[in-house]
């Protein structure tokens, strides 16, 4: 199979590094379509890629030594462990989720999976146009909560409404006049979230109980990745009392 840098339209993805590739061969091995292994790694002294191997040998899963798919994916030199996983198309299922309305930048989408996937937040839906999820970009910034956490891609905020028509929907908007500490919390719910740069337009006031986060004047907004962590924080707060 060639190897080629990656493209959305690919059927398949990669993580890049040895702790992330162990994460994707335990989580999704049925994903897994070849593990590269560069030959500059210390497989002897390094412990985390020493277990990723034997993991492989107990999973049947096939392992390549050679340069090649590190100088296309990985040019820098940094990473000697490489996964290609095959990407699967995933569905919400019913519960609380979060929507991110036209997400733009790989970094904060993979922070935000990481944080979802910490609060038991296991459905992503995001409004295209957005960033790729499978992108590498995407699933690094993850360190591997991407896969424990389910995607899905609507065409619009209509299209997912009809789909869960029973979730009641919260708008973060800094024109909102509800602060967060005082929202009346309603489940099934969904968090919803626009674009880093320019947020959500008036219209989703609408049909969506509108939120704001509070802060000081020292800064005009959050960033989404620290609202949208703050939100499902206080969202999910009670299961966490008395510990995990």
């Amino acid at each position: 199979m060639k190897i080629q840098r990656y493209k959305h339209e690919l059927g398949v993805s990669y993580t890049l590094g040895a702790t992330l590739t162990y994460e994707l061969i335990n989580c999704a091995p049925e994903s897994v379509t070849r593990i590269f292994v560069s030959p500059s790694a210390d497989v002897g002294g390094s412990e985390g890629i020493s277990r990723l191997l034997e993991r492989c040998r107990e999973l049947g899963l096939p392992v390549e030594e050679g340069d090649k798919a590190f100088h296309i994916l990985s040019p820098k030199g940094n990473c000697f462990v490489i996964g290609e996983f095959r990407k699967t198309e995933k569905r919400l299922s019913p519960g609380m989720h979060l929507v991110l309305v036209n997400p733009s930048d790989a970094g904060n989408l993979g922070t935000i999976i990481r944080t979802a996937a910490g609060f038991g937040i296991g459905n992503i839906a995001i409004i295209r146009p957005g960033v790729d999820s499978y992108d590498p970009k995407v699933v690094r910034a993850s360190m591997g909560a991407a896969f424990h956490v389910a995607v899905e891609y609507f065409q619009s905020i209509e299209n997912y409404r009809e789909r869960f028509p029973e979730n009641r929907l919260y708008a973060f908007m800094l024109s909102a006049p509800v602060p967060l500490t005082e929202t009346e919390r309603q489940e099934p719910c969904s968090l919803v979230f626009g674009n880093e740069a320019t947020g959500l337009p008036d219209g989703y006031k609408s049909f969506c109980q509108p939120v704001v986060i509070r802060h000081s004047g020292k800064i005009d907004s959050l960033s989404l990745p620290m609202a949208a962590g703050i939100a499902m924080y206080e969202f999910t707060k009670d299961r966490w009392r008395g510990g995990i």
